[in-house]
């Protein structure tokens, strides 16, 4: 009973996830409501995706250490509690500056904690199956673009912004707190804390594991994979529009991306169990530069479609795998920790990819220079990740400092 438990945590960590990052996501659709109602730029709006990118990366580093600590439960809770807020107090906010604060500093720190924790939750449940359990945790992340993009679309044809996200708040509150309450340890690590100085798998401590090259390889492949894909991800439906796409064709692109990226985070989780994380994640970051690339040229629903999918199939497909990596390397007691700070420096990434596609786009009208800049980037995802060190876990003393 208990080894079968570990596939509701997966259950509801793919729930958090979804909802989560869903609610964060849908800025996107909301995007030119927003501007147009209330006259605020496309840089300041999407400056909201920015901090929050910003606070879901303190906030994984901080909610892996609690969830280390004190089990995934309260952080599954307090998430809960601050996505809901956030929704509700950004659908009341009066100026520029109160969106910002609201929708990215509570949904950003509410996403932390569903990300990091939650993955590295589920994978201490699991010995076997481990990447595609990850992976899984993480295909809640791939369904957020096709339930909540598409319900905040449903929602704006018959009200306005403020209404429709305080619906989504509403809803948040409803679904991810009952859930929450489901969350719980994995047996081994359920009669201990484990704190940042607790010796971890292995033998070795938190702060060894992140001051190792490893780690610091691993992070430096997430800050440049999400550094590369934020930007086309979040602008895709502003940039369908411009290219001549309706609205609701436009997110339909967004969702079919969402879609390909869950079918994605499957192939590779299971492609990496059987051949290993790393050289699957190398063909992933190759995939995702020449995708992004792709984008230049695409001008018909047809080829969005086309490049959307290999693009969702791609970025997707990667993420789950800096988990797999960080359990893989340093066992699961610090994995919080570990794999928190590690997407605390992803987050970085991605809380640049937006503000500058949407700076780009205001200085020079066009999304050119956001794509041929992201496909630089990823390319040296690539080159990062080929300087990986072997799997196999090591012994603190082998641990290679940074």
């Amino acid at each position: 009973m208990e080894r079968h438990y570990g596939w509701v945590i997966v259950a509801i960590g793919a729930l958090m996830g979804c909802i989560g990052m869903g609610s964060m996501f849908s800025l996107a659709v909301f995007l030119d409501p927003i501007a147009t109602d209330t006259g605020w730029s496309r840089t300041g709006i999407s400056a909201a995706m920015t901090i929050a990118f910003l606070a879901m990366g303190l906030g994984a580093f901080f909610w892996g250490w609690v969830s280390d600590r004190h089990g995934p439960r309260i952080v599954g809770l307090a998430g809960g509690l601050l996505l809901g807020a956030g929704l509700v107090l950004a659908s009341r906010a009066e100026s520029l500056l109160a969106f910002q604060l609201a929708y990215g500093l509570f949904l950003g720190a509410a996403v932390g904690a569903f990300f990091a924790p939650m993955m590295a939750t589920a994978s201490a449940w699991f010995d076997r199956n481990r990447a595609l359990a990850v992976s899984l945790v993480s295909a809640g992340l791939g369904m957020a673009p096709v339930t909540v993009a598409p319900f905040a679309q449903w929602l704006l044809t018959d009200h306005d912004w403020r209404t429709a996200q305080l619906v989504i708040g509403l809803v948040a509150w409803a679904v991810l707190l009952p859930a929450a309450l489901l969350l719980r340890r994995p047996p081994a690590l359920a009669l201990a804390a484990s704190g940042a100085a607790a010796p971890a798998e292995g033998g070795f401590t938190a702060r060894q594991a992140l001051g190792s090259r490893q780690f610091v390889v691993l992070a430096a492949t997430f800050f440049a994979c999400c550094l590369a894909h934020a930007g086309p991800i979040f602008h895709v439906v502003s940039y369908a529009m411009v290219c001549g796409l309706s609205a609701m064709a436009a997110v339909s692109v967004y969702s079919l991306q969402g879609l390909a990226g869950l079918g994605g985070r499957l192939l590779l989780g299971v492609l990496a169990d059987r051949h290993g994380a790393k050289p699957v994640l190398i063909g992933g970051l190759l995939l995702q530069a020449l995708a992004i690339g792709a984008f230049l040229p695409a001008s018909t629903l047809g080829e969005f479609y086309a490049v959307a999918a290999v693009f969702g199939l791609a970025y997707g497909g990667v993420m789950p795998l800096y988990a797999v990596l960080a359990r893989d390397y340093f066992g699961p007691r610090v994995m919080g920790t570990v794999f928190g700070a590690a997407t605390m420096v992803s987050c970085l990434g991605m809380a640049a990819g937006p503000a500058v596609g949407g700076w780009i786009f205001d200085r020079f009208g066009s999304y050119a220079g956001m794509h041929l800049s992201s496909l630089a980037i990823g390319l040296g995802a690539v080159a990062i990740a080929l300087t990986f060190p072997p799997l196999p876990r090591l012994r603190p003393e082998r641990l290679k400092p940074a």
